[in-house]
């Protein structure tokens, strides 16, 4: 646990995070530029943040004021949760339960991503994406989904990528 920078950065933003709703709202930012500089993540105090995220080689991670993150988050580095606008509105994304963000990820705007969705190394999602898709690209696309042999007219969510390489990202 010494050696895991994104932990470290969760941990202090639950501290920054109260300072920033008992409106010490100076001292919880300054508190997490440090933490910046130590980590090289960047949590705003303000942002929303689930249980059990886990930044993976955190280096260059940058989650927004607005921005709302779910239970059991993974996100590997240099990940985008970002604004389109400086106006005083929800301007970040809201990802859901069970998301996985690869590398260099970047997810714009006031966008929602549903519950076990993936998203792609390098893709640039500004679209809201549906519960358990795989978004890939730039701009980010949709991936289908293999149908399920057993009920070939449904489409399935992928539950292990390591057994399926048709799926694989």
């Amino acid at each position: 646990m010494l050696g895991y920078p994104g932990l470290h950065a969760v941990w202090a933003y639950r501290v920054h995070h109260r300072l920033w709703l008992g409106g010490h709202r100076l001292a919880a930012r300054l508190l997490s530029q440090w933490t910046r500089a130590a980590t090289g993540i960047e949590i705003h105090p303000g942002a929303v943040i689930g249980r059990r995220l886990f930044i993976d080689h955190g280096m260059g991670v940058v989650i927004g004021e607005t921005a709302r993150v779910g239970d059991d988050v993974m996100m590997y580095h240099d990940v985008t949760l970002g604004g389109r606008s400086l106006s005083k509105v929800r301007r970040h994304p809201t990802v859901g339960d069970g998301v996985t963000l690869g590398a260099g990820a970047r997810v714009l705007g006031p966008v929602t991503i549903g519950a076990g969705a993936r998203i792609g190394a390098n893709a640039v999602v500004v679209r809201d994406v549906p519960a358990g898709a795989i978004v890939v690209g730039v701009p980010g696309q949709v991936r289908p989904l293999p149908a399920d042999p057993a009920t070939p007219t449904a489409t399935r969510v992928p539950t292990d990528d390591l057994a399926d390489p048709a799926i694989w990202i």
